[in-house]
């Protein structure tokens, strides 16, 4: 009787050491997924926005990666939507460098919540005055290169939704020099 508890016991801390290291690559997995598809819907979507702001894209593609009320919100895009940018009034912006770093990220894979903190940067700007700016530059101040991009360090908040990801807040937590 001795030996067939041992034998027992042998068996079931071997497979709860198996069930355990089961459920912790599981929740690794699924961490690294979330993880993964949120830095994507990150990249895209902050991307797609500058992209807006400076070349006036059709702002409807924003839905696919931000929340409508993240679209209300937002600072950048209001000036853009008021016609107020100055990237589209008195420059042709032909491309940018988009740059982004996550710093921190969390998620626990049964919440459909997601907390990041993040570094947006745009180095370079590829553009050159249009002819309302050079008409506007000496008397704005304006030179030949576009204004630099206010780099920011942001916490957003993403949710799924419907199966995806999207980022519902976005908020400015810090400007950055560079």
């Amino acid at each position: 009787m001795k030996y067939l508890r041992r034998l027992v016991w042998y068996g079931v801390t071997r497979l709860l050491a198996v069930c355990l290291a089961l459920g912790v690559a599981i929740m690794a997995v699924s961490l690294a997924m979330n993880a993964s598809n949120v830095y994507i819907i990150l990249k895209d979507g902050l991307a797609r926005r500058c992209q807006v702001v400076m070349q006036g894209t059709d702002e409807g593609e924003l839905t696919s990666y931000f929340s409508e009320g993240c679209l209300r919100t937002d600072p950048a895009l209001s000036i853009a939507r008021q016609g107020n940018s100055p990237y589209q009034l008195y420059y042709s912006i032909t491309g940018f460098d988009h740059r982004l770093n996550l710093t921190s990220i969390w998620s626990w894979p049964w919440e459909d919540t997601v907390r990041v903190t993040l570094e947006e940067r745009v180095p370079a700007i590829d553009g050159r005055l249009n002819t309302a700016g050079r008409e506007w530059a000496d008397a704005l101040g304006l030179t030949g290169a576009p204004p630099r991009w206010q780099s920011g360090r942001y916490q957003a908040v993403l949710t799924l939704e419907n199966g995806h990801w999207k980022i519902k807040t976005l908020t400015l937590t810090e400007y950055l020099n560079e």
